[in-house]
């Protein structure tokens, strides 16, 4: 019991850091106002439509809403690229207060339903810009990689949060008042949300004032992302082209369909999403139809899924503790289904709790679970695509299970409905354990990680930039006697010694010897000449080896690593 009271105090302490960081406090604040609005309207939408034409309207707005924001999101996330990140999420906070307030007016003065369909459709398009450019702007925020991970798990608690505070107002909401009612306290959530994101002061780091002289952060940040992916594939002198609108969304696509990992890790993501979409029909069904507890049950029942989200964040941090992120993600994903065989079997107000209650658990651990395998397997040059590849891919999920229960619900009825979902996604998860295990001791952990861990000037780089690293890099084995190296080669490869020692001659004098631990290679890719000495291997020797493209944008992408190697480069220099 002592040592997971002490990881939950940990966890603690980490979320408390978070918000003691003034830009990662306000930045977090305004998403929960996002988030919130969010929800509560989604609660009014659904509500409005199960009164205008039952749980087939809440269903075909649930699809309609979703495949537009799947359609919408990939192109949404490049925003984050290409424009001020505090512009983008204003302007999205802006553009759905002008949503909601027209709908208000159109439900108060009885306008047609379809106006009311549309602007809901358009107010979730308009909330596809904001998290990506939200998670883009976090690691300006943070001041060190595991305030980082944590300013990720406080996100995800909001979401929590969000998804229980948003429908549990909009129901009481809804209770005292009308959906109008609803639709305006949305603006007010949104208005909130746009002032906190207009005060963030965005702090200026090194790395940006050497990617533009001119210009905001968030323009430098932009441009040094959009140059990263041209330079990597060769494209050119024009290095600040940014890439096309398709070339971009088909880079994360590409990376996820390339990676047998990405690919499992998504597909049961999207998995979940399903019962997540699905919750939008059964959620209202269950309440109204099945345990008659009105309109403002809808909102107790979403309430009770969020509840857990206020520990859900410090219950995957202790859990993240334990290194099998993706074995607990698959964890994650069976409380998300397996609960519904519980109102399958007991469709009591109680057994619906229990089971909404089981799935706020899950929440979080699936949601943290997953972005932080994805920062951890994805390069960096392609991250924010890939997340906005994997959020049109799960917003489809959540399409699917929209489109899917009201069918069930009208064939086969409710709770046979809740266990063919329960089951089919039950059953997908525990077919993919073993993939999941296999990315806990495999793809987490890559093979010479502690090798280039104990490496001087790549010991400052963040962990899943070494991950990355060992991740790319290969073996490679040499003969004694013969040359790994000679003197005015081109300089295309760093490397480590794992095993054998190498001999150093500059000019065909000895000047020493190196062995494990050592590395080689360094001053021809940092200061871009050519070979500087000849190495010759003395034993057998095995390297650990890292190409040029992908070992000097880690070294010299980050401040301290990148001191750091200018100060062993110049050490070098002077020996040679």
């Amino acid at each position: 019991m002592g040592g997971v009271g002490s990881q939950v105090n940990e966890s603690r302490a980490a979320i408390a850091e978070v918000f003691r960081n003034p830009g990662l406090r306000r930045i977090n604040i305004a998403l929960a106002g996002s988030i919130v609005g969010d929800w509560a309207n989604g609660v009014g939408a659904s509500v409005y439509a199960y009164t205008q034409g039952g749980a087939t309207s809440v269903g075909v707005l649930g699809v309609v809403r979703f495949v537009s924001m799947a359609l919408a999101t990939p192109f949404a996330a490049l925003l984050a690229d290409r424009y001020n990140r505090k512009t983008v999420m204003i302007v999205s906070d802006l553009i759905r207060v002008v949503l909601v307030l027209t709908a208000a007016a159109v439900i108060e003065f009885d306008g047609p339903p379809m106006a009311v369909y549309t602007i809901a459709v358009l107010t979730a398009v308009a909330s596809t810009a904001f998290r990506p450019a939200e998670a883009a702007l976090m690691p300006k925020l943070a001041s060190h990689p595991g305030e980082l991970t944590a300013a990720n798990a406080a996100s995800s608690t909001i979401h929590s949060v969000g998804f229980f505070a948003g429908p549990a107002l909009g129901g009481l909401i809804l209770a005292v008042a009308d959906i109008a009612a609803v639709y305006a306290f949305n603006a007010i959530t949104f208005v909130w949300s746009a002032m906190l994101v207009f005060g963030l002061a965005i702090p200026v780091r090194d790395e940006d004032i050497q990617t533009s002289a001119t210009g905001d952060a968030d323009s430098a940040r932009a441009a040094h992302a959009d140059a990263a992916p041209a330079a990597s594939a060769g494209a050119g002198p024009d290095q600040d082209r940014r890439p096309g609108v398709f070339d971009g969304v088909g880079a994360g696509f590409g990376e996820i369909l390339r990676n047998r990992d990405l690919r499992l890790l998504i597909g049961l993501y999207c998995a979940q999403t399903m019962v997540a979409g699905a919750s939008l029909v059964f959620g209202v069904a269950i309440a109204l139809d099945l345990l008659d507890l009105g309109n403002s049950g809808v909102g107790m029942l979403d309430a009770t899924v969020g509840i857990g989200g206020l520990v859900g964040g410090i219950v995957a941090l202790v859990l993240a503790q334990r290194g099998k992120l993706a074995r607990d993600f698959g964890l994650g994903v069976i409380l998300w289904s397996a609960p519904l065989l519980i109102i399958t079997v007991s469709p009591t107000l109680p057994a619906a709790l229990v089971a909404m209650l089981l799935i706020c658990l899950a929440n979080s651990v699936v949601d943290v679970n997953a972005y932080t395998i994805l920062q951890r397997l994805v390069p960096d040059e392609v991250l924010g695509r890939v997340f906005g590849a994997m959020d049109s891919a799960v917003i489809a999920g959540m399409a699917a299970g929209s489109l899917a229960m009201p069918l069930m619900i009208e064939t086969i009825g409710l709770r046979w409905g809740l266990a063919v979902i329960g089951s089919f996604v039950t059953a997908l998860a525990l077919l993919g354990i073993g993939g999941l295990r296999r990315i806990d001791s495999v793809a987490l952990a890559p093979e010479g990680l502690d090798l280039l861990r104990a490496v001087e000037m790549l010991a400052l780089l963040p962990e899943r930039v070494l991950e990355q690293l060992a991740r790319r890099s290969t073996v490679v084995t040499v003969p004694s006697g013969s040359v790994v190296l000679d003197e005015g080669d081109e300089g295309d490869r760093y490397y480590v010694i794992d095993s054998g020692t190498v001999e150093v001659s500059i000019r065909g004098e000895f000047i020493r010897t190196l062995g494990p631990g050592a590395t080689f290679g360094e001053i021809a890719l940092l200061r871009d000449i050519p070979r500087t000495a000849t190495i010759t291997a003395t034993s057998d020797l095995v390297a650990r080896v890292i190409d040029r493209e992908h070992f000097i944008p880690a070294v010299t992408g980050h401040g301290e690593s990148a001191d750091r190697a200018n100060h062993v480069v110049g050490r070098l220099m002077m020996i040679c």
